[in-house]
């Protein structure tokens, strides 16, 4: 028989990126007296790994837990990309409701539709939070019937409707029901999760199932599976099978060895969990999302939604420049192999595959910003590698035509800068869906365009819109084949041989366009050292000293100017490479260079 289990809540906290989930969080910790009071806390101390806290996002849900009166409440944080959006849809399913987190300036942004249509959809209940409400900017009645339209457009229950708002600066750690009210701390929030939120309902005597939402990976341990009891007890040395709905020939015995339920930001070890509990588990070597552990007796699997497929892919590949190896821990294809499955323990929505060349490994993921992530961390770890240009994957329909992947994509622009927005974008096949004023002379645009017409447009977004523009995408679906599209219209500017550069080299050099490297840095033959202002690539000598005679001294020299190079980021970088080119990227430094180095045999290829 089902009963609730009214000592617990599990709620996960959902929103569009920096609108202040994972501060929040941090208060909820602080204020529920998880931390001593002269502990030093690290802000967003959710955000644990160092691209999280540099970036200011949050790429894999987290796990904690708060007690409040004798009420354990379980809170799970979710990133706000649409790159993660994965991560976002299999941790609703351990919790009974959601918080909504909405900035009062910005209001309903496009993950914030994405998110909570997810949460619709499983019928859960919703707390609304407009958070920073002490901006100056902050407009929060308007952002109120934002919500409420965006709701409806959602095709809400009158219940789901009917939801609390609540106003918030998680930053200030405070929550009002009323803009009116005298804030003080975060006890209207907390309290609003205990009417609102119901309490988890199981079958405490019928047969154990506890379905895995995510999964954790600790060196020492090997893979962690997170999930809630939905029925019965767990408990250590308990003999048990798991299935799959997805997979229904699966049924692996297996024992529990260890069980861990979360307090404040630890595991701590339990003898057995009941109903409601969010528990991790240990000693499984295999065990993926999507699974159910149950009793022998009854192996039914719990049915859950598919992971979302990957869009784009790039080529993993072993660096073979003439500087490869001169600054990498981990350079063979040993390590890049070992290094890209060991991602495939936590990262779900990514994709290894081997090629038929041993150095060269197909990687495929949600977004640029998913892969970027990960190559970032990589080069981090010590590893040195070579990426090539992002590439879109394709599909065929059932009469074998060729489908592609299209992103709607939301842009909010100054004014000025609309036309060419718009402009930029129906050359890349962007259709313009819609267009409204949005707050304080911006314009919202909506586009439904190819995945690869975006890719490599961001950088050039920035330029164009000096700035001030915001790029939100997420994935719509696959449509037919909209047609060739030119990238790049400028070509590259190439070292012709290998050497350290000069200032005499760069000055004649940077007529030719923009340079990507200043004096005195090591270059070879047929890297990229910078953009042409043409549409052809263009073999320079930036290593040649100028012949001294006795009437010139070198001293002369140090009158040439050189212009500030351009320095790319990663992201820049993995923009700006066309086709025929790679990025090698090592812990230090990240090149461009053309795949063929060698410039006959380049133009050979090219003929």
């Amino acid at each position: 028989m089902k009963t609730k289990r009214e000592d617990i809540r599990n709620i996960a906290i959902i929103a569009h990126v920096d609108h202040g989930k994972t501060t929040l969080v941090d208060e909820l910790l602080k204020q529920s007296g998880v931390f001593r009071e002269n502990q030093e806390v690290a802000e967003r101390v959710m955000d644990s790994n160092d691209i999280e806290r540099e970036r200011g996002i949050t790429i894999l849900a987290k796990n904690t837990a708060v007690y409040y009166k004798d009420t354990k409440i379980n809170i799970i944080d979710t990133p706000g990309h649409a790159d993660f959006g994965g991560e976002v849809e299999r941790v609703l399913k351990m919790v009974n409701g959601v918080i909504l987190v909405v900035d009062a300036f910005e209001g309903a942004m496009p993950q914030t539709k994405f998110v909570l249509r997810k949460a619709l959809e499983l019928q859960l209940p919703v707390i609304v939070c407009i958070n920073k409400i002490d901006r100056p900017e902050a407009r929060p009645d308007e952002v109120i019937d934002e919500i409420l339209e965006l709701f409806m457009d959602l095709d809400a229950s009158d219940e789901q409707l009917d939801c609390p708002f609540i106003y918030a600066s998680a930053k200030a750690g405070h929550a009002i029901l009323d803009l009116t009210d005298d804030p003080k701390n975060m006890v209207p929030l907390f309290e609003t999760i205990l009417d609102y939120i119901p309490a988890p309902e199981g079958d405490p005597d019928a047969d154990t199932q506890v379905l895995i939402s995510t999964i954790d990976y600790n060196e020492y341990v090997g893979r962690i599976g997170v999930g809630k009891v939905d029925n019965g007890t767990i408990s250590v040395n308990q003999d048990m099978v798991v299935v799959n709905a997805h997979e229904p020939d699966k049924q692996k015995k297996v024992k529990i060895s260890k069980l861990y339920e979360f307090d404040g930001l630890n595991k701590v070890e339990v003898k057995e969990a009941g109903i409601g509990s969010i528990v991790a588990i240990s000693g499984i070597s295999d065990i993926a999302i999507g699974d159910t552990l149950c009793s022998p007796e009854n192996p039914v699997a719990i049915p859950f939604q598919k992971i979302s497929e990957p869009t784009i892919a790039m080529q993993f590949i072993v660096n073979d420049s003439p500087f490869a190896g001169q600054e990498g821990k981990y350079v063979t294809s040993r390590h890049l192999r070992e290094r890209l499955f060991r991602e495939l323990n936590t990262d779900v929505s990514l994709r290894v595959e081997e090629s038929e060349n041993a150095d060269s490994f197909r990687v495929s993921g949600r977004g640029e910003l998913h892969l970027s992530v990960l190559i970032e961390n990589m080069r981090r770890e010590g590893y040195e590698f070579a990426v090539s240009k992002a590439e879109v994957l394709y599909k065929k329909d059932e009469k074998g035509k060729l489908l592609e992947p299209i992103e709607t994509a939301y842009i909010d622009v100054p004014d000025e800068f609309t036309g060419t927005v718009i402009d930029k974008l129906s050359q890349r096949k962007g259709e313009l869906q819609n267009m409204s004023a949005s707050n304080g002379g911006y314009t919202r645009l909506e586009f439904s365009i190819p995945a690869r017409g975006l890719i490599g447009y961001r950088g050039e977004f920035m330029t164009d819109t000096k700035g001030n523009g915001i790029l939100n995408t997420a994935f719509e679906g696959y449509a037919p084949y909209k047609g060739d599209i030119q990238y790049r219209k400028q070509g590259s500017l190439i070292a012709f041989e290998t050497g350290e550069s000069v200032t005499y080299g760069l000055f004649s050099a940077q007529e030719r366009g923009t340079l990507f490297i200043g004096p005195g840095e090591k270059v070879y033959s047929g890297m990229v050292i910078g953009q042409n202002g043409k549409a052809e690539d263009i073999e320079l000598n930036v290593c040649k000293t100028k012949h001294l005679t006795n009437t010139r001294s070198s001293g002369s020299d140090d009158a040439l100017k050189l212009t500030t190079p351009r320095i790319l980021s990663l992201e820049e970088a993995l923009d700006f490479i066309d086709t025929d080119e790679l990025l090698e990227v090592t812990p230090k430094t990240l090149r461009i260079r053309k795949k063929i180095l060698d410039s006959k045999m380049r133009k050979r290829g090219a003929k």
